[in-house]
């Protein structure tokens, strides 16, 4: 199944779009979660109001889902500023970037999606641009071509990744300000959750958002998402009310079970469980037997599975670990425990 398929992606998915937008938080007020960023974040844009100038440049990571593009539009909003959204793939030439730099505003900010996937040589033209609000550039070619600098306004850059550590050092040492975002609790989640049924216009009880919640992987996208097609089976089933029941039913439907796990989650775990029975299982082995793609398994499903302590990669393969095999109503073998596998760059090496 492609990724942009899944009800539990945390990729922005067609329908996501509209509704999405209409639902996320403008103000830090608003916004749900991530106490401690919230909290300083609050303290660094007042300071920075008080002395009229812009926001250190900020990095936001962690999975996507979480509200990085969210908070990067608060951002603007609490300073009172324009955004200017981009992604780094879409930046392919320093002179896509060179356009957009010299179009911002005094005190804009500027979010950059994946920045992590930014070429080298957009990377290069980025750095002065952060430190002294210049831009350089090469006109002509050969050995007629010289360096042209040009002043820019002084930006808010606010970068977003879901993967920091392939972000360069130069560039991460740029921000002034990073985070990273963490996985939200079913009660936060039932809040946002609360927050977009009322501008929705849906009815509901406790119990029921609290069930969406649950399911929703810790991930505000998701529970979002997961709260559209709950509604729709309400309207049909139960007067239009998200009660409890209705809420499971909706759920069971989409074939996600109590810990948020969908058909290709409880295949992976069936394999390991009930196919080999313990035995250590090779990502390629098991991208067979569930019929998946290895890179899909490894990037999309195994990381929740290893969260909730279901699944542990070994020296020799993938093992269900008993939390597993009692998730899948299984009792666990007695078979000893394996070194777990240590992701080091001298395991790699060897």
């Amino acid at each position: 199944m492609n990724e942009a398929e899944r009800l539990l992606s945390a990729q922005v998915r067609p329908e996501d779009s509209d509704t999405e937008v209409s639902l996320r938080p403008r103000t830090l007020r608003e916004y749900v979660g991530q106490e401690k960023m919230r909290s300083s974040l609050k303290m660094y844009i007042e300071a920075a109001l008080q002395r009229h100038e812009p926001l250190d440049h900020m990095l936001l990571s962690g999975p996507p889902g979480l509200g990085k593009t969210t908070m990067a539009e608060i951002v603007a909003s609490e300073m009172g500023q324009n955004i200017r959204i981009t992604s780094g793939p879409a930046i392919s030439r320093p002179g896509d970037l060179a356009s957009i730099l010299t179009n911002l505003d005094q005190g804009d900010v500027l979010f950059i999606d994946e920045i992590h996937r930014l070429p080298r040589t957009v990377e290069e033209v980025l750095y002065p641009a952060m430190e002294d609000h210049v831009l350089d550039i090469m006109i002509g070619k050969g050995p007629m071509a010289r360096s042209m600098r040009v002043d820019l306004p002084k930006f808010t850059l606010v970068g977003a990744t879901t993967r920091q550590g392939m972000l360069s050092g130069p560039l991460r040492d740029r921000f002034g300000i990073i985070y990273r975002l963490e996985m939200y609790s079913p009660e936060e989640l039932m809040r946002i959750v609360a927050r977009s049924a009322g501008i929705l216009g849906v009815r509901y009880e406790e119990e029921g958002l609290m069930e969406i919640a649950r399911r929703s992987r810790g991930t505000p996208r998701i529970a979002n998402r997961m709260l559209k097609r709950v509604r729709d089976y309400a309207q049909l089933r139960s007067d239009g009310i998200i009660t409890l029941e209705s809420a499971r039913q909706g759920i069971n439907l989409l074939e996600v079970d109590e810990m948020g796990l969908d058909r290709t989650d409880r295949q992976i775990l069936s394999v390991l469980t009930g196919m080999f029975a313990g035995r250590p299982v090779g990502l390629d082995t098991l991208a067979a037997a569930v019929m998946e793609d290895a890179a899909t398994i490894e990037d999309v499903y195994e990381p929740y599975l290893m969260q909730q302590g279901l699944i542990m990669r070994t020296r020799t393969g993938r093992i269900a670990t008993p939390a597993g095999y009692r998730h899948m109503n299984l009792t666990p073998p007695d078979i000893p425990a394996p070194e777990a596998e240590q992701d080091t760059e001298q395991t790699a090496l060897f």
